[in-house]
C-alpha cells in the first residue's frame, strides 16, 4: 500500500548528483552545471545544511528546477 503513496515525481535512488549528470539533464556543459552545482550548494549552506562540493542533493536539484 505505501507503493501506491509515492509522488509521480519520485526521485532518483542516488541521493547526490554530479557535475556530469546535472549536465545531461540540463542539456549544458560541465562547468555551467558546476556553477549550478555550486549555486545550489551555497543555498543550503545558507540554510545549515552540509553539502559535498561538486555534488548537490538530487531532491534539492529537482525541487528547484522543477524537473
Amino acid at each position: 500500500m505505501a507503493d501506491c503513496m509515492k509522488s509521480v515525481h519520485s526521485y532518483p535512488e542516488r541521493k547526490f548528483l554530479t557535475a556530469t549528470d546535472v549536465a545531461e539533464i540540463l542539456n549544458v556543459s560541465r562547468s555551467t552545471a558546476y556553477r549550478i552545482i555550486r549555486k545550489l550548494n551555497d543555498e543550503l549552506n545558507k540554510a545549515g545544511k552540509i553539502t559535498v562540493a561538486g555534488k548537490v542533493s538530487a531532491k534539492y536539484f529537482y525541487e528547484n528546477t522543477y524537473l
